[in-house]
């Protein structure tokens, strides 16, 4: 599988959990606000071409090797990791060194995702839900995009038995409290549904300036509404 970085520590990613987190290359969203511009877009090269920052090969067995016994699991991101032909087969290894998998993705290749939970080789998944239907195209800068595919995705992990949560990334420009209240109908039934603050950084496709948070008294304004109809609703990052 190709990577790109590890983070060797995390308390975050993975709930409950001492992780560390694995960063693969690529993507097939080109969502504005996206803040791993080089993971998604590559660098470009002085011909035009773009390449990814990649690690050798062995580095992340030695690493899996160095920390077995010491870790609870791997936290598998991206980029969209399910993008790697043999992301199956770095489950398996990771398992075998006595971990647990956790996998973030995007929800566009339901397909590979319900693969990995029919075989048990997630432990527990983190999947976005980026916005309301009508309006999920402008979130992932995919102008064809088929929000079918998440429901499908979803679909996979609702029957899965596997624990999961979905999260929504909420902007301004992109989320008004109509289309949140909608998302929150449509995610009434989950165990868990996280909206993520905005925060600016240098590394967004966008650029800085174009995308500005929800304020904390704002969503905690709105939050009781929300949980109205997803009582699994929380908030994550506004402080």
């Amino acid at each position: 599988m190709n990577i790109s970085g590890i983070q060797k520590l995390t308390l975050l990613d993975y709930p409950g959990k001492l992780a560390a987190t694995v960063f693969s290359p690529g993507c097939n969203l080109r969502c504005p606000f996206c803040q791993n511009r080089l993971l998604v877009l590559g660098e470009e090269q002085p011909d035009g071409t773009r390449v990814f920052p990649l690690l050798p090969p062995h580095e992340f067995d030695q690493f899996q090797d160095s920390r077995a016994g010491l870790l609870d699991g791997i936290c598998l991101t991206g980029g969209e990791p399910l993008l790697q032909d043999d992301i199956a087969d770095c489950c398996a290894a990771i398992h075998a060194h006595g971990l647990l998998v956790k996998l973030d993705t995007n929800g566009t290749l339901p397909d590979r995702l319900e693969r990995l939970l029919d075989a048990g080789l997630v432990d527990y998944v983190a999947m976005d839900v980026k916005n309301v239907p009508a309006r999920y195209a402008e979130t992932v800068g995919r102008a064809d995009f088929d929000f079918g595919i998440i429901r499908r995705s979803l679909d996979a992990l609702r029957r899965s038995g596997i624990p999961y949560e979905l999260r929504t990334t909420v902007m301004r420009e992109l989320h008004t409290a109509d289309n949140l209240l909608e998302l929150a109908s449509m995610l009434s039934d989950d165990p868990a549904w996280y909206l993520q603050q905005f925060r600016e950084s240098a590394g967004i496709i966008a650029g800085t300036g174009v995308f500005h948070a929800w304020s904390a008294s704002d969503m905690r304004k709105l939050l009781p509404r929300l949980q109205d109809a997803c009582p699994a609703a929380r908030l994550r990052g506004f402080d």
